[in-house]
């Protein structure tokens, strides 16, 4: 019997169920598990469970108490008390484990969260100088003077002829006295070229750039004109750790902002610049302001083929969370993913500028294709094979559910040292319409051979036979944490649950017993979060079969 098929009956027999759900699979309940009061009969189990709970009583006791972990000393005891339901020992463990875990995962306060309904307006924030620009934005530093002597910055600020209150002039950041605010944030300012100046329909017409936006961005006032999502509107992404959250969003009148003579003259309205084309209203977004792209990032440093495969894997969780909301980003690349630094200087990558997804909650990601006019999304380099080679039609749709695994595979050889071959200043130049996998240039041999062989896979020109990017996210999982359970000839699902909540009890503690998180303990949370027995079995049977094969 194979892998695959054995963990499923192994699965079933021990009451394990994948909740068939249309649409969406919701991760922190995804087995429903038998009402049962007994306590498993093997030893390991039972092992497993006490490992578990020794190490939250060991954290409870010791008064790193969370969120999940606020019981008084005379509560009941500890798995009730942490509101675990009565279910069979380890398992129950395991999905109690990962709610924790999902919870855990959700993104911190953001930095405007003091001053939750301030910040909709242009004029209240102090705005540096540019970070860079698109095909459709610019981007600038900015910052919302809180203090006093922040204030008096604000104040004396120099203005020049037609920019907006609130803009520091050019060099002004080095004539600063020690004190003055810096740029935690990030306001991206759209161009517009043919929305109208109205507030309600740059809305509509960007409404794409709103799909990361988080609850408070669109609880104000925009303009004049309050949101109002329309039926037909985009979907709203649910926060993750690997996505950009917008913090704002408002509309307001286009300022003359450091630089915009010379880097987009051609898209400022009349009034800034007499052969200007843009309107004079344009939409504002406010996020986090991000040291580098990973395009900047990557050109600067060279990370260890460890530290890149972890890379890899943050852009799949991004990637697969995108999936299970129904979202296709469409327009993934070095330029489009920022990145910060951990304490210890490790990247954590973020997946930002959605102008160009698909996130219509009607078709969710299959899209009509019945003419050339419909919009297939940006950036034609990295466009995955069937979405490239379609072709319209009165009944043709293209799948986008593994369009962007597609591109992460391609990104995968700009991580690892590599010029991207779909890319036509490199040496090896393919096109996603025609190329075949046998011309895929190698990988570095010092690159992980899981690694590898998941690059591969995941530039299958079929999509039928490449993996999802849930599967391919716990394949690098596997790979980078399960190395001991994975050389296992008859692989048992006791001998996984054991491994995972091994790995949640160490996770937890790692999360308590320092400061900050680091990139590896992020991702082992992530990884907890989002367990699925298909999707696991999967991805230890593909690496169990490329490891066969060397």
């Amino acid at each position: 019997m194979c892998l695959l098929a054995s963990l499923k009956a192994q699965s079933r027999r021990a009451g394990w169920r994948a909740r068939e759900e249309p649409g969406v699979q919701f991760r922190s309940e995804a087995w429903q598990l038998p009402e049962s009061h007994l306590l498993p009969e093997r030893p390991l189990f039972f092992l497993c469970q006490w490992t578990l709970l020794g190490c939250v009583f060991l954290v409870y006791s010791s008064g790193w108490c969370g969120p999940c972990l606020t019981a008084p000393l005379s509560a009941p005891p500890l798995p009730f008390s942490l509101g675990l339901p009565r279910l069979p020992g380890s398992q129950c463990l395991l999905f109690s484990s990962q709610a924790i875990f999902t919870q855990k995962s959700k993104l911190g306060p953001d930095p405007l969260d003091t001053r939750r309904w301030q910040g909709f307006r242009l004029e209240e924030y102090l705005i540096g100088q540019s970070i860079g620009k698109g095909c459709s934005a610019a981007v600038y530093e900015a910052t919302m003077p809180t203090l006093p002597q922040n204030l008096e910055v604000t104040k004396s600020a120099r203005l020049l002829p037609g920019r907006g209150p609130g803009t520091s002039a050019p060099g002004e950041e080095q004539e600063r006295a020690p004190g003055a605010p810096a740029f935690p944030l990030a306001i991206k300012m759209m161009w517009n070229i043919s929305a109208g100046s109205s507030s309600e329909a740059i809305l509509s017409t960007m409404s794409q750039e709103l799909v990361p936006a988080s609850r408070v961005a669109l609880a104000g006032e925009y303009g004049a004109v309050a949101y109002r999502k329309s039926k037909r509107g985009p979907k709203q992404l649910a926060p993750h750790p690997n996505i950009i959250r917008v913090l704002r969003a408002f509309t307001s009148s286009v300022p003359l902002l450091p630089g915009a003579l010379v880097d987009y003259p051609d898209v400022l309205p009349p009034r800034l610049h007499p052969e200007g084309l843009g309107h004079g209203r344009t939409l504002f977004l406010v996020m986090k302001n991000y040291p580098c792209t990973l395009r900047q990032y990557l050109h600067m440093n060279t990370p260890s083929p460890r530290l890149a495969t972890m890379m890899l894997l943050q852009l799949l969780e991004g990637v697969d969370h995108l999936v299970q909301q129904g979202i296709a980003h469409r327009d993934l690349k070095s330029d489009n993913i920022l990145v910060e630094l951990d304490p210890d200087g490790c990247p954590w990558l973020v997946i930002t500028d959605f102008g160009c997804c698909l996130a219509d909650e009607n078709i969710g990601l299959h899209l009509p294709f019945s003419s050339w006019y419909v919009d297939r999304g940006g950036n034609g380099c990295l466009m995955a094979p069937e979405v490239s080679t379609a072709r319209p039609g009165p009944r043709a749709v293209i799948d986008y559910s593994k369009a962007d695994a597609w591109a992460v595979g391609a990104i995968a050889y700009e991580i690892f040292g590599l010029v991207n071959p779909f890319y036509s200043q490199g040496k090896v130049h393919l096109e996603s319409r025609s190329y075949q996998e046998a011309q895929l240039p190698a990988l570095p041999e010092l690159v992980p051979p899981d690694a590898r062989q998941l690059v591969r896979a995941l530039l299958q020109r079929e999509a039928s036979k490449r993996p999802s990017a849930r599967v391919a996210a716990n394949v690098l999982h596997l790979s980078l944490w399960g190395e001991h359970i994975l050389p296992l000839k008859n692989l048992k699902l006791d001998k996984m649950v054991g491994w995972l909540l091994q790995q949640s009890a160490a996770t937890l503690l790692a999360n308590r017993l320092t400061a900050k998180c680091c990139v590896e303990t992020k991702m082992k949370m992530l990884f907890l979060a989002n367990l699925e027995c298909e999707a696991l079995c999967q991805a230890a049977l593909l690496l169990c079969s490329w490891r066969a094969a060397l």
